[in-house]
Formats: C-alpha cells, structure tokens, sequence
C-alpha cells in the first residue's frame, strides 16, 4: 500500500504552512513511506534543508514549488486585473527540472511579482524541461474554471497545460468531503482524464502534521490575513482536514479511482535528481584563447600592480605571488576576474561604487586589480580573513 505526498507545505509557505522541514521529513518516515516533494507557495527557501533532512533520514527528496500563475502575463501589473492569480504544482523530475524551477522561481520574483510571485504560460514553456505539472487546489486554474462552471474554458486550459507539460501533466485530486463545491470539481476532472488521457493523482495539500495542529494553522491564516479569528468570512483551512494522511487513510478515505493514488508512487519514481552540496560553484569568466583563468588573473595583475607601485617593492611581490597562489588552489580566479570586471566596467562608465572590500578585505590582488582603493598593506589588513 503506497502512497507518497506529492502537495506538502513548511513553514516557508510563510503564514501559512505550520510544519518544520524536519518534523515534515520525519512524519513521512514514521508513515513508512520512501518519498515526499515539498511545494512551498511561490518559493523554494525550504529547498536544500529539506533536502538535507530527507537523505539524512532515507527518503527521496521530491522538490518542487506550488506556483503562482499570473491571469495575463506575468509582466502585466494593472490595478484590479492583475491581482488574480491561479495556483499551479511543479515538480523537479531531475536535475535539469530543479535548475529550471530554480529559474521559474528568479523570474517569478524579479520580472512578474505582483502582491505574489507569478509566472505565466510562455515562463512554464519556457522552463518546463524535466518538470511535473499537477493541475492544483481549488485554486488552480482549470479546478476555478470548472467550480466556475465554465467548461469549455477547463476544457481548453488542460488541453493548454498538457501542450506545455505533455505526459507528466496530472490532474489533482484531493478528498475534503466538508468542501462541497470539491467533489462537484472533482467529478469533472475524471471525466475529463479519461477524455483529454490525462492522469489523475490524488494530494492531500498538508498544510500541518496532526489534526490537532488546524487550529495552530488558522491562528497563522488570520495572522497573514489581518483577520480575527472570530470572523466568519476570512480566509481559512478550518472547515475541513489538511493533515499530513498515512498511506492507509488515503485508501481508507479516497472516494475517487485507486490510480490517482498509485500514481503518487509512480511519480516519485520517474523523479531522481541529486544536488552537489559542499563545493563552490562560481560563475566562468571567459579568458583570451589559450589561457586558463588563473594565467589571465596573474596577467592582469602584472599588467595592472605598476599603476599602484612605482617601482614595485619586492615584499609587494612576495605577498602577490602568495595571494595568486592561494586563489589558484582554493579555484577563486574567476571570481577576482568576475568582480574586477565589474567593478572597473562601473568606474570607467562614471558608476560611483563603494571602498570595494568585499570578501577579500585584506587582499592586495583585489587592490592591484581595482577592486578596493584600500591597500592593505598600509593597514596591516591581512589576506587570510579572505580565507576563513
């Protein structure tokens, strides 16, 4: 009997979400289950913790972000249109679908943020390499149309969204029986799996681990919200179960086809993806053909230490010749050329910029590449703060 938690909330679904990563990771576990994803709204900021948590504890870490989907595009900012917006699930597949939900999340808040971080359809077209689609809660975007009766306008939505994710499209099922207008929604969307061959898949949208956690969860609501508590039209979760369910209670308690819990498990499986953690990842800086980074960073430094020394004091070398040393078995030369690049392309075009220390405070390579006008040798100002 298997089942996986494919639309799970943190506590980095701020206000919202009341579970901790690890408790999250560790409720799935005591479940007896593999797998769990982690769909944070509009984010990823629980993303390499909960990865963590996950193979600290043998469960496959299943990364991904309930979206924000912008009505128009996610550029469009008009006053009393652009406010709405439809909730989409992304899953990373593999590697390749976590740098692209990496890149959904970048655009989503720095080129389409509107009260919410929002994609839209030509963003998902774009970055949908290795990536799962559910179809989402109640306020996705094909459930609204259909709770909003508009059929013809599901109809063309999922054909949409499946033009755009192809076979791993799903649409979503979730069990609140005290939420009415659910069952009417999801009575549509088999009707329409089996027309448009769709896959179902059923969630839970845990939003808190216990059944007793719901009213810890909605004091987080009202918070979010400016509501009191005691009002009856917020914002809420409370009228019905948005638990973290065992394997069993989904079989127990699922009304609709056995396959969209089957497909749980088989969605986890088709996902695989790892994340080198504990080694530096710098950006390349492209050199001159026929030198590497560390030949092109001791070329400019030779070029440039006549414009701060005149002659060159031999214990300027010395610590040059150490500081180059250092920076080429710790693999930092890209980044002194990054910021050198960067910080002269800014002066030479009448940019003010700061003293410029940096992480490198102390480095006598920075101030010889421009980047400080701080010399650090007459500060005493050493080298290896830089390092530690």
């Amino acid at each position: 009997m298997k089942f996986v938690h494919l639309h799970t909330h943190s506590h980095y679904s701020l206000l919202d979400g009341l579970p901790k990563i690890e408790d999250l990771v560790l409720k799935a576990k005591s479940c007896g289950m593999d797998a769990l994803a982690l769909t944070d709204h509009g984010s990823l900021y629980g993303a390499i913790e909960f990865y963590k948590a996950a193979k600290k504890h043998g469960i496959k870490p299943i990364i991904g972000s309930e979206v924000y989907v912008a009505a128009r595009g996610m550029r469009d900012k008009q006053v009393g249109i652009d406010d709405k917006r439809f909730h989409l699930v992304l899953l990373a597949r593999n590697n390749r679908g976590y740098q692209n939900l990496v890149k959904l999340i970048t655009v989503a808040n720095l080129e389409g943020f509107y009260y919410k971080p929002r994609v839209d359809k030509k963003a998902l077209r774009t970055y949908r390499d290795g990536l799962v689609a559910l179809s989402g809660c109640l306020s996705g975007e094909i459930p609204r149309a259909i709770a909003m009766k508009e059929y013809e306008r599901a109809e063309q939505l999922i054909q949409e969204y499946k033009s755009i994710f192809g076979e791993h499209f799903y649409l979503e099922l979730a069990h609140h029986p005290n939420i009415k207008i659910l069952d009417d929604v999801n009575q549509r969307l088999i009707e329409y799996s089996r027309k448009f061959s769709v896959p179902l898949v059923a969630t839970c949208d845990v939003h808190y681990l216990e059944k007793d956690d719901a009213k810890s969860q909605d004091t987080l609501m009202a918070v979010q919200t400016g509501a009191k508590l005691g009002e009856g039209d917020r914002m809420s979760l409370a009228q019905d179960d948005f638990s973290f369910k065992t394997a069993e209670e989904m079989y127990a308690e699922f009304p609709y086809p056995r396959e969209a819990i089957e497909n749980t498990q088989a969605i986890a499986d088709g996902c695989s993806m790892e994340i080198e953690l504990g080694k530096i990842k710098l950006p390349h800086f492209e050199v001159p053909d026929g030198t590497t980074a560390n030949e092109y960073l001791r070329a400019l430094c030779a070029e440039r230490i006549g414009r701060r020394y005149d002659p060159v004091p031999e214990n300027v070398r010395a610590r040059l010749e150490y500081e180059l040393s250092v920076i080429e078995k710790t693999g930092f030369a890209d980044y002194f050329l990054i910021v050198a690049d960067m910080i002269n392309w800014a002066k030479v075009h009448g940019i003010s910029v700061g003293p410029g220390r940096g992480s490198a405070a102390g480095s006598l390579a920075a101030y010889v590449l421009g980047i400080t006008d701080i010399n650090p040798l007459d500060y005493d100002l050493l080298f290896e703060r830089f390092l530690n």
